[in-house]
C-alpha cells in the first residue's frame, strides 16, 4: 500500500507541474498575433519560437543522460525549473527577434530537464516495472494542458498583457512548480537492480544496440506524422473543402479524442505493452489517412478520420514513452530515453514546416501520401520490434 501511495503522490506532483510546463510554453498559440505586432515580426517567425524550444530540448537530451543517472530525475528537474524562470522573464522583456529566440532557447534548456523525458525517468525510478501504467496515468492529465492554459493565457493577456502573462508564468514556476519538485518528490534511493543493469553480457549489448536504433527510427517516424499532422490539421481540413469555421469545429474534437485514447490505454495498461499499443495505433492512423484521401471531402468521412486519427495519435503519445520499458530497465532505460529524446524533439520541430511546405506547394494529397508512407514504414518497424521482444522482462541482467 505504501508504494502505491508514494506513486500516487508523485503522479499528483507531475500532473500539476507538467500541466504548467506544457501549458505555459503554448503562449504563441493564443497571443501569437500580439507578439508579432509588438515585436515587429512575421507571425510564422513568432511560432518558430516553439521550434527553437524543441530543437534546443533535443540537442540537450543526450548530455542530460549522465546527470539523470548520477543525480536522479528530481535534482535535474529542480535545476531545469530554475533555468526556465529567466526564460519567461527575458521573453517579457523582448523587443525583437534576438531576445525573443534567446528566451525560447533558455526555455528549451529548462524544458529538456523538466518536460516529458524527465518525467518518464522519474516514474521509472519510483515505480520500476509499474512505470508504464504510471506514465499512462500522467499523460492522461497532461493531455489537457492546452484546454486549461489556452483560456488561462487568453484571460491573463487581456488583464495584464502578454508581457505580464510571461511574468505570471515565471512566478508560477517559482511559487508552484519548484516547491512541488523540492518537497513533493522523493529523494532517489539506490536501487539494487541499478547495479545489475550496468553489467550485461556482450551479446546483450549487441542486441540492445540494434534494437535501440529500431526503436528510435519507429518512434521518430510516428512522431513525424503525429506532430506534423496535429500542427497542420486545420489547414489540411480546409484543403479538404471545409470552411475555416468548420475546420476549427472538426479540429477541436481532436484533443478530447486523444485524451480519451490515453484513458483507454491506461485502463488496459496491465494487459498489453507499449509495442502492442503502438502497432494498433499506427495501423489506425494509416487507415484514417487513407480514408481521408479517398473520402472526397465528405463530412462523415472527415469526422471518421478525426475519430480514428485522434485515437491513434493519442495512443501513440503513450506508446512513444513506454516502448523502451519493454527492452530496458532502470539505468539503461534512463540512458535510452535520454538518447531517443534528441531525434524525437528535432523531428517534432521539423515536421510541421515540412508538411506545411508539401501542402502549400503540392496539395493535401501530397501531404497525406507522405504521411501514409512514414506511418506505414513505422508500422513495419514496430512489427519487427514485436518479433524481438525479450522473453522475460527487460533486457537488463537481473
Amino acid at each position: 500500500m505504501e508504494p502505491n501511495k508514494k506513486i500516487f503522490g508523485v503522479l499528483v506532483v507531475l500532473a500539476i507541474t507538467q500541466l504548467i510546463g506544457w501549458g505555459t510554453i503554448g503562449l504563441p498559440a493564443v497571443v501569437g498575433r500580439q507578439l508579432a505586432a509588438d515585436l515587429h515580426m512575421d507571425i510564422s517567425a513568432v511560432f518558430a519560437g516553439n521550434s527553437v524550444l524543441y530543437v534546443v530540448m533535443g540537442l540537450w537530451a543526450p548530455f542530460l543522460a549522465k546527470p539523470f543517472t548520477r543525480f536522479g530525475a528530481r535534482q535535474v528537474m529542480i535545476a531545469g525549473t530554475i533555468i526556465s524562470v529567466p526564460g519567461f522573464v527575458l521573453l517579457s522583456l523582448a523587443d525583437g527577434p534576438v531576445l525573443y529566440f534567446l528566451a525560447w532557447a533558455i526555455l528549451g534548456t529548462g524544458g529538456s530537464a523538466t518536460l516529458a523525458t524527465a518525467t518518464y525517468i522519474l516514474l521509472n525510478e519510483v515505480a520500476g516495472r509499474g512505470a508504464r501504467r504510471a506514465i499512462g496515468a500522467m499523460m492522461l492529465v497532461t493531455g489537457l494542458s492546452s484546454s486549461i492554459f489556452w483560456p488561462t493565457t487568453s484571460f491573463l493577456s487581456g488583464a495584464v498583457g502578454w508581457r505580464g502573462t510571461c511574468l505570471v508564468y515565471a512566478a508560477m514556476l517559482v511559487l508552484v512548480s519548484l516547491p512541488l519538485y523540492v518537497l513533493g518528490l522523493p529523494r532517489r534511493a539506490e536501487r539494487k537492480d541499478n547495479v545489475g543493469s550496468m553489467h550485461v553480457s556482450g551479446e546483450a549489448r549487441i542486441v540492445r544496440k540494434s534494437t535501440f536504433y529500431l526503436i528510435v527510427t519507429a518512434t521518430v517516424l510516428c512522431a513525424f506524422v503525429t506532430f506534423g499532422l496535429s500542427a497542420t490539421m486545420i489547414e489540411v481540413l480546409k484543403a479538404e473543402g471545409l470552411s475555416p469555421t468548420q475546420a476549427v469545429t472538426f479540429g477541436s474534437m481532436l484533443g478530447v479524442i486523444q485524451v480519451s485514447a490515453r484513458g483507454l490505454d491506461f485502463l488496459g495498461g496491465g494487459r498489453w505493452d507499449g509495442i502492442t499499443t503502438a502497432l494498433i495505433a499506427a495501423a489506425t492512423i494509416v487507415a484514417a489517412i487513407l480514408l481521408l484521401m479517398i473520402g472526397g471531402g465528405s463530412h462523415w468521412i472527415i469526422a471518421t478520420f478525426i475519430l480514428l486519427y485522434g485515437l491513434g495519435s493519442g495512443a501513440l503519445a503513450v506508446a512513444r514513452a513506454t516502448i523502451p520499458l519493454v527492452f530496458y530497465d532502470n539505468v539503461e532505460f534512463t540512458r535510452a530515453t535520454s538518447r531517443i529524446a534528441m531525434p524525437l524533439n528535432l523531428i517534432s520541430a521539423a515536421s510541421p514546416p515540412i508538411l506545411v511546405g508539401l501542402l502549400a506547394n503540392f496539395g493535401s494529397n501530397a501531404l497525406l501520401g507522405f504521411a501514409t508512407l512514414c506511418a506505414t514504414a513505422a508500422l513495419l518497424m514496430l512489427y519487427w520490434l514485436s518479433r524481438h521482444r525479450p522473453k522475460t522482462g527487460a533486457m537488463a541482467a537481473s
